[in-house]
Parts: C-alpha cells; structure tokens; sequence
C-alpha cells in the first residue's frame, strides 16, 4: 500500500465524460487525516501510520484517547485508522494527508460497512423461491426446505444458506476508478458504488490489482 485515507460516504450522483456518457459516481469527503501515530518494525514489527480523521468534541473521547492524540499534538478526532504504506518511514507525525494524494484515473479500493438489514429470512437474504402458495403447501411457503441429509452425516454442513443478520459487516470493493477529486472541497469521485449508507465511514486505499 502506498497511499490512503479516511472519509465519509456523502451519496451517489453522476456525472458525464467529455464525450457525453453518463458515470454514476459515489462522492466521499475525504480527509484531511493527520498522522496520530507511527508505528516501526523496531518496536511494533511492522511499518503503519496511524490517520485519525473528523474532528470531536473532548467529552465524547476518552482520557485514553485525549491523551494519545494530545501526545501527537493534533486536537480532538472521532476516528481512528492504520494503514500499513511501503514508505511510512517518510511521514512525520502530525503531518497531514489530504485528498489530492489521490489523481483522477487511479484504482483505489474502498472499505465499509454495509447497510443492516436485521434478521431476515432465507428468500430475502438468499433470494430462495417462494413455495406454491395451493395444492396444500400449508404453511411453509417461505421457509428454507431440507436442510441436510439424514442418517450420513447426520448433520448440516457449514456455510448452509440459512436466516440469519445480513448486511452490518465489513466489505471491501475492488479496483475502483478515481473520476475526479475537489481538492478545494476535499471530495473525491469514485465511479460505481459504495459499501455504506450515506455519513458512514470508509476507508480508501491505491488498489491491490492495479
């Protein structure tokens, strides 16, 4: 990895090439994130930085963080994140990382929380059939059918498709594109959509398959 930053999902929109197509666009506020923490293979095995990013009134942080963040000297931040880049040795802390790091035409990768549905059954979270709703079906029309064998192996396999929480879990999208970046407004475009509902937080990175 060798850039990143944190943001906040603000929504979908699109926007049109110079050709006239129609991109659908996700739009992040991305940074500023300040560097609370450098970590080094001397003494923690491995080179990080530590981005904090959104500012935070103190009574909403604890003693803990306060005091991390003061030590760093940069004031109070509700969100924490490290990311693990190739020259982290190069960053000071308290320096800062804005979202002009990112051009126009580079392949990130953006991680989130997806939206939370709550328990739902299996047609629903699996998009199982609906059983025939005559002939004496009964009443059973949305439940998930057989779910194992019976005397061998006596049991139901893992991952079986079942009801169960959907969505609330992190996810990561792949090889996105940049289409554009406000560096004056600290938003960024990335073409296609984003795990998360619009305020919530992700985490943006150069791709892994660029």
């Amino acid at each position: 990895m060798k850039k990143g930053i944190i943001g906040k999902k603000l929504g979908m929109t699109q926007i049109f090439d110079e050709v006239g197509n129609v991109i659908p666009v996700t739009l992040i506020e991305a940074g500023p994130c300040e560097i609370a923490q450098k970590k080094t293979v001397e003494n923690d095995g491995y080179d990080a930085v530590q981005l904090a990013y959104c500012d935070a009134k103190e009574k909403h942080l604890t003693r803990a963080e306060l005091g991390h963040l003061k030590k760093a000297g940069i004031s109070p931040k509700r969100h924490l994140k490290e990311f693990r880049f190739e020259n982290a040795a190069d960053y000071a802390v308290g320096a800062t990382i804005s979202v002009d790091t990112f051009a126009a035409g580079e392949k990130v990768d953006i991680t989130g929380i997806s939206k939370g549905h709550g328990y739902t059954g299996v047609i629903k979270r699996w998009n199982f059939a609906v059983l025939r709703m005559t002939h004496g079906t009964g009443p059973v029309h949305r439940t998930g059918g057989s779910m194992g064998m019976n005397s061998d192996p006596s049991r139901i396999f893992k991952n079986k498709k079942m009801a169960g929480q959907w969505g609330n879990e992190q996810v990561t999208i792949l090889n996105l594109a940049v289409v554009k970046v406000d560096a004056e407004k600290n938003i960024i475009a990335v073409k296609g959509a984003v795990p998360g509902a619009k305020g919530s937080i992700v985490f943006i990175r150069d791709s892994v398959k660029a």
